[in-house]
């Protein structure tokens, strides 16, 4: 019986999805929307992986138990190999009836099916953690690009301002000495006089402002010095684990008390047959022998 993991099962694939989810959130707030915790998704990848018919496949073509029972015949093989893929089967939860998702395999003796199972639950589990690894890799790369074209446009936008503004001081600096204005004409504040009126700053203020933007630079916002910081952290890239834990056992796999071997079970009754029938054998044989002598 298997449940959805925990933070700590889920390890560093739990920390780089929740970067992404907040970049996300701070990029488009209004188009973000997940509906799935991280660990529900992960937990939902491991059950497709455990329920896939390729999953299974893979498994037993790795497998000893698969190779050990091989023949030449191509055929039965190919029976064989879908005899066992048939043999793990995957009971999904069913909340009315208070169920956790089930997993079952059904081998030769208990304590192969045992094995058996905790090694396709570990399979399963590799092949989950992979991909979804292959997800946040391919999704950190979508938001590096998006990161940096939005970094991009946010240079661009502040130094066209400042740009802007460095051609307005220098226009007004040269009207300013056509009129030969020398000293402040008006005492409304520099950032409410309105751009065209600039030159009544005159020209010792004006120069002074020009040479003080020109040592400041564009002037960027705080939204910028926090883009270039989650920038700065998408180019390290993710950080992750090759392999960890997309689920959490409920119950852990055991040597079953009641054997589910079919095989077993068809030879055990196969035998009892031979019994029975060698048994009626000897007894007609000797009611035979019993008649002759007398």
């Amino acid at each position: 019986m298997t449940e959805k993991p925990t933070v700590n099962n889920l390890g560093s694939y739990y920390s780089q999805s929740q970067f992404l989810r907040n970049l996300d959130t701070q990029i488009n707030p209004s188009t973000f929307n997940s509906s799935l915790s991280i660990s529900d998704e992960a937990y939902q990848e491991f059950i497709t992986q455990i329920a896939a018919f390729d999953t299974r496949r893979e498994f037993w073509l790795q497998t000893d138990y698969y190779k050990q029972r091989k023949e030449s015949d191509e055929q039965a093989n190919a029976a064989l190999l879908d005899e066992l893929i048939n043999n793990i089967q995957f009971i999904p939860a069913d909340e009315k009836k208070l169920v956790n998702d089930q997993l079952k395999l059904i081998a030769e003796t208990s304590k192969e099916a045992s094995q058996l199972l905790n090694e396709y639950i570990a399979f399963a589990n590799k092949r989950a953690s992979t991909h979804l690894n292959e997800e946040v890799i391919a999704a950190w790369a979508t938001r590096t690009q998006s990161m940096k074209a939005l970094v991009k446009r946010q240079e661009m936008a502040a130094r066209a301002a400042y740009q802007r503004q460095i051609n307005l001081l220098e226009q007004s600096m040269k009207i300013a000495e056509k009129q030969g204005i020398s000293q402040k004409q008006t005492s409304i504040a520099m950032d409410e006089l309105p751009d065209s009126k600039l030159f009544m700053l005159g020209v010792p203020l004006l120069q002074s402002q020009l040479e003080t933007l020109i040592a400041t630079g564009p002037d960027f916002d705080s939204d910028y010095d926090q883009n270039t910081a989650m920038l700065a952290t998408l180019a390290v890239g993710a950080k992750l684990q090759d392999n960890f834990q997309t689920y959490r056992f409920l119950r852990t796999p055991e040597d079953p008390v009641k054997r589910d071997s079919p095989r077993r079970a068809f030879i055990m009754v196969l035998w009892g047959a031979i019994g029975v029938l060698v048994g009626a054998g000897v007894a007609l044989t000797r009611r035979k022998s019993l008649k002759n002598n007398n």
